[in-house]
């Protein structure tokens, strides 16, 4: 009970206040989408360019660490689309929307403060390190899957286009990129410049906490039951379950092993009803599983963090 209200709670306070502001109408739908503008197209770009321009990728990019968090990961998103199909009925360009949102955890609104939380502020690098593998590797394994599906008879040479074109129109993908450019040709930061981003990283998870709850209130839970509940137990139960059994097969540090556990319990993100949408396809159980698992992950992340205290 003390972690769950030591940890997880405040972050879902905030979470809660921005869906009471949107719910009472204290916030109309366009002041949270512009706060969600502001906090993935600039703060939290910004905050991703700040860690990884300065991350210690020799110390803290290991391919156990990655290998582990993703394993569970794409495990989740093929289990997800063949239960789909198989299971549930559901053409195949659903059933990768369904894939996706098993895919998706939310490992930058809710893994990050809720790891920084716990373990305190130095345990968040191998955190850093699977998020900057997150948006690039799930949209391209989701983008590439749906291009197929829907291809239909058209050249494959037309897919590989088609993945980067999305890939790289994210905000969030380009604050990773020219993060890691500066890591890694240390080219200098000038002290102005870098204070000014501090103001910017600083504002980016309380931002973004607050719009993820007004966005969730646009959300209600609906239809397609036993899908919602079988792909929410893919993402907080099976992925932290796979990834706590690899981490320690694969003999992770601690520190790793906490937030790559950490990240994979996490509801599905936001970005998975995004995906939906922009396919038109499972918008639904997009979203009321972000929803839904969102609000189930304040138990089951408390029952992980349990685990590994």
């Amino acid at each position: 009970m003390s972690i769950l209200l030591s940890v997880i709670l405040p972050v879902f306070v905030v979470i809660g206040i921005g869906f009471l502001a949107a719910k009472r109408g204290l916030m109309t739908e366009s002041g949270i989408d512009g706060v969600m503008r502001f906090s993935q197209g600039f703060a939290v770009p910004v905050l991703l360019f700040q860690a990884l321009a300065n991350l210690d990728l020799g110390a803290n990019f290991d391919l156990r660490l990655v290998g582990t968090f993703y394993t569970g990961s794409f495990t989740c998103f093929v289990i997800g689309m063949l239960a789909a199909v198989y299971l549930f009925k559901r053409d195949w360009e659903d059933a990768v929307a369904i894939g996706f949102i098993a895919l998706f955890s939310n490992s930058l609104l809710l893994g990050l403060p809720i790891t920084e939380r716990a373990f305190g502020p130095a345990s968040t690098a191998a955190n850093f390190a699977i998020i900057a593998v997150h948006s690039p590797f799930c949209y391209a394994v989701g983008i590439t899957a749906m291009e197929i599906v829907k291809s239909k008879g058209q050249p494959p040479r037309t897919v590989p286009l088609k993945v980067l074109k999305a890939i790289f129109s994210n905000s969030l993908i380009v604050g990773i990129t020219l993060g890691l450019i500066v890591n890694l040709t240390g080219l200098p930061i000038p002290t102005v410049v870098d204070e000014g981003l501090d103001m910017l990283v600083r504002a980016a998870l309380p931002s973004a906490l607050f719009g993820l709850g007004g966005v969730i209130a646009r959300y209600r839970i609906e239809g397609d039951l036993p899908t919602i509940l079988f792909t929410l137990a893919l993402s907080l139960i099976l992925h932290p379950a796979i990834a706590w059994g690899l981490g320690t097969a694969m003999q992770l540090p601690p520190d790793a092993f906490r937030s790559v556990v950490v990240t994979a319990c996490m509801a599905p993100g936001a970005n998975a009803y995004l995906f939906a949408s922009m396919y038109g396809r499972a918008t639904r159980v997009a979203a009321s599983c972000v929803l839904l698992g969102t609000a189930l992950s304040t138990l089951t992340a408390a029952v992980w963090l349990a685990l590994l205290a």
